[in-house]
């Protein structure tokens, strides 16, 4: 079942958590006056609470429950008591519920019921009304989902997400804007699911792993609470974030059986990154995992199967907002040591006749564009889906490119500019200019393996050899360069020799 929070739930429960967990001040009363402060982003029927009792020190507000609701689902967090308590010291305590349920309910149909677990959680407020500082720890945080049901029918599910010794702060500024930023560890996250389907009998799915080393920081600025009119338009308030996670390792370990067919395996990985930033004006993102590894087995799949890389990584730069002047992009591929194990390569190639060498594939673009509209704002929405286009390429420089498999490599580098004014010489785009220059080693060899392999006709190797020698030149042994420019005038040129 595949449910989605938009942006307004997202944008709540970004505000709910950075009003719980970095708006305090140094009295009870003035900690909770700034709690439903920012709790009013949830609307007048989004809050509900059955009484607030003060007794000396102590502030004890009763029967919080939280609702947020949109065209897709409907979400009510059910978050019991929270006691905040001076300490003396100008600190206060925070104390919650050591559980309280959250019932997600899609218009559709389908209901998830889950239960927020902390045991041992430790919250301490520090600093002033304007600038904050929460001290947390927590033996277990969990998420738990108790029940899944799907068209009416309940699903047997035991689904949970542990983190093990947390420990972290969250700090809070608030000027014209709230300054967010925490930094939060765990020795280890712990994932078990088992989920059994109620239409055929004896079908599961079960999984269970462990990530080791987590770390998570970001910064946060975010409208004042009195400020936002519609949580989905955040970002065009202001809303900016900018963070990321890491880990040490991690394992999993699963098992799944559909229609009387069994299936299972495990994933390994060594550390990773994660890391993004967002505004109304641009978003970054990269991710990173090395030494990833994975083998399955059982099903239709006649043998096993186990596949590994060295590394993994995507990345994406881009701008969201209108621009005046061109705007950095870019786009970043990694794939690194691919390699299977032999009973896959038997597919391809039964007599062994290819090198098995792992496959690497690195892309790495940038450039500068031009966006005719803000991609975040809702009223411009319907004028980007009637332009033709919402923006334009001013330039694309292709950084690296290395791609090796079965003995062969290519490599290649290329810088361009693009004149938006003229749309004729290139048939409707704007026209280029620059050069890429690409190498090419083994090509020879590889071809002629694939035609001894039978599958590459020997014309179609002959037409593929005419073309290289066409565009590229040797320069060693079984290895080529072509340089192709364009010029200011649109020519296009092959090593020197215009081909059109």
């Amino acid at each position: 079942m595949n449910r989605f929070i938009p942006l307004r739930s997202t944008a709540c429960v970004i505000a709910l958590l950075s009003a719980s967990a970095a708006s305090a001040d140094v009295t009870a009363a003035e900690v909770w006056a700034d709690w439903k402060e920012n709790l009013a982003l949830y609307g007048e029927d989004g809050v509900s609470i059955e009484s607030e009792t003060a007794n000396g020190d102590t502030l004890t507000i009763s029967g919080i429950t939280l609702t947020m609701n949109d065209d897709i689902t409907n979400v009510t967090a059910s978050m019991g008591d929270i006691v905040l308590t001076e300490q003396g010291d100008g600190t206060v305590s925070v104390q919650m519920s050591e559980s309280y349920p959250i019932t997600v309910e899609a218009q559709e149909g389908g209901v998830v019921t889950m239960t927020i677990q902390q045991t041992g959680m430790e919250l301490i407020v520090s600093g002033t009304a304007t600038d904050m500082k929460y001290d947390m720890s927590a033996d277990k945080y969990a998420l738990v989902i108790d029940q899944i049901e799907e068209d009416g029918k309940p699903i047997k599910a035991d689904i949970r997400v542990i983190a093990n010794d947390l420990v972290g702060t969250y700090t809070s500024k608030v000027g014209e804007m709230r300054d967010v930023t925490y930094d939060i560890s765990a020795a280890s996250l712990d994932m078990i699911a088992d989920v059994t389907p109620p239409d055929t009998a004896g079908d599961y799915f079960t999984l269970s792993g462990k990530l080791d080393g987590i770390g998570t920081k970001a910064t946060m600025t975010m409208p004042l609470a009195e400020n936002i009119k519609d949580p989905a338009d955040m970002f065009a308030q202001g809303f900016a974030m900018d963070g990321g996670y890491t880990y040490g390792s991690g394992s999993y370990i699963f098992d799944v059986k559909a229609e009387g067919e069994q299936t299972s395996g495990t994933v390994t990985t060594g550390p990773g990154t994660l890391d993004v930033a967002m505004s109304d004006k641009a978003i970054s993102y990269d991710t990173l995992a090395n030494d990833l590894a994975i083998a399955m087995q059982g099903g239709s799949i006649p043998f096993p199967i186990e596949i590994s890389m060295a590394q993994y990584g995507i990345g994406l730069d881009m701008p969201l907002g209108k621009t005046d002047e061109p705007a950095d992009f870019g786009l970043r591929v990694n794939l690194s040591e691919l390699a299977v194990n032999d009973m896959i390569w038997m597919l391809a190639d039964p007599a062994g006749a290819l090198p098995h060498d792992p496959v690497t594939l690195l892309v790495d673009l940038s450039g500068k564009a031009k966006l005719f509209f803000d991609l975040l704002d809702p009223e411009q929405a319907e004028a980007i889906a009637m332009a033709d286009v919402p923006g334009e390429l001013n330039a694309l420089t292709l950084n690296a490119l290395k791609l090796s498999a079965a003995g062969a490599e290519v490599t290649g580098v290329g810088d361009f500019t693009f004149d938006n004014t003229d749309l004729e010489t290139f048939d409707g785009m704007p026209r280029p200019a620059g050069d890429v220059t690409v190498n090419i080693k083994g090509a020879n060899a590889l071809i002629d393996k694939l035609v001894k392999m039978g599958l590459i006709p020997e014309d179609q190797a002959m037409m593929s050899r005419m073309m290289m020698g066409m565009f590229a030149r040797t320069v060693g042994d079984d290895e080529l360069t072509s340089k192709i420019e364009i010029n200011k005038e649109g020519h296009v040129i092959a090593n020197g020799q215009r081909i059109q």
